[in-house]
């Protein structure tokens, strides 16, 4: 920046001045001109009087010579970009990520880091100022990226409960465990006895809360939970793991999926093995994603709400990047979605 501009950029009001003319902190002024939800009608209202009184203008511009910004936020997927295209979660994710900065001037980078060693390069792009901060979705095992960008003072969300606590660090995740207790806990209610699981992959903690979900409930009714084979959340993975288990426990009467993918995968090898579902064995996926509704038979599932969760990582984020804290972790319900499956 010459001197000149420099001295324009001073001359001008800043977002201080809207600040002080409104009455609000900077990081609530910051809100309302970013478009964030998270500002009374009342205050939206004082602040928007106060930029037309002071005649403040949002120059993007001068912003991200003077302070740095970008105006843009990394979306950070750890998944193959088969999996990113296939997988209607990730698919809600992104989607609903877009949606959110709709009206913020805050641009959406898609970013994809398939194991440690990109996660490396991710961490040196972030580092190196391209982005104001980073939502992180779909991690496997103890990834190394939250710490390393809370480290590096990163503002960072998280789609998922991590694997060990990162003081700091905010995330927001779904009730996995409490969902899938609450899909074995129908089969059982439903007369099934001999009740297996295609449990997601072992490295994701969503996968193993639900897993422990699935456990839980059938040790509260003197069951062992020893019917358990792994899936990658991937439609042909469930197919090959129903197979399994049809092998293994050819007397199972119910089956709850950890996604629905796989559970459309189960549905179809039950078929071809001349099995009635939900009449020899019932099946409960996990996620209530729009497949589901279109499966044969309609596929009761587990609701868990992806939208809600996207646009409230994203608004927890901006709210990182206004200067304000991230606030406490946050878990959302789930809910049992009865269709013709179970």
């Amino acid at each position: 920046m010459t001197e000149g501009q420099a001295e324009l950029v001073r001359r001008q009001p800043t977002l201080d001045t809207v600040a002080a003319e409104a009455g609000v902190s900077r990081a609530t002024a910051s809100r309302v001109i970013n478009g964030s939800p998270r500002v009374s009608p009342e205050v939206k209202r004082a602040v928007q009087d106060a930029i037309a009184r002071v005649g403040y203008v949002p120059n993007r511009a001068a912003r991200t010579l003077v302070r740095r910004r970008t105006d843009s936020v990394a979306l950070v997927i750890r998944e193959p970009n088969a999996t990113v295209l296939a997988d209607p979660y990730l698919a809600n994710i992104i989607v609903a990520t877009s949606d959110e900065l709709i009206g913020t001037g805050v641009q959406l980078v898609l970013v994809n880091a398939r194991n440690d060693d990109e996660h490396e390069r991710v961490a040196d792009y972030v580092r190196g100022g391209h982005v104001d901060g980073v939502l992180l979705a779909s991690m496997h095992g103890d990834d190394p990226l939250p710490g390393m960008l809370l480290a590096a003072g990163v503002p960072t969300v998280v789609g998922g409960r991590p694997p060990r606590r990162i003081p700091g660090l905010c995330y927001v995740d779904v009730d996995n465990l409490g969902g899938a207790q609450l899909a074995t806990e129908h089969l059982l209610g439903a007369g099934r006895k001999r009740i297996a699981t295609i449990a997601g992959p072992a490295d994701m903690t969503a996968a193993a809360d639900r897993l422990d979900g699935f456990g839980r409930a059938l040790t509260e009714a003197g069951l062992t939970a020893d019917r358990v084979v792994h899936g990658e959340f991937t439609h042909e993975s469930g197919e090959l793991a129903m197979t399994t288990l049809l092998d293994r426990h050819p007397d199972l009467d119910g089956v709850f999926a950890a996604n629905d993918l796989m559970a459309a995968g189960a549905l179809r090898v039950l078929r071809a093995s001349g099995r009635r579902v939900p009449d020899d064995v019932a099946v409960v996926g996990f996620d209530d994603i729009d497949l589901a509704r279109h499966t044969e038979p309609a596929l009761t599932t587990v609701h868990q709400p992806v939208i809600h969760q996207a646009r409230l990582m994203t608004e927890l984020l901006l709210t990182q990047i206004s200067g304000e804290p991230g606030g406490d972790p946050v878990v959302l319900p789930t809910q049992l979605v009865r269709r013709d499956s179970a």
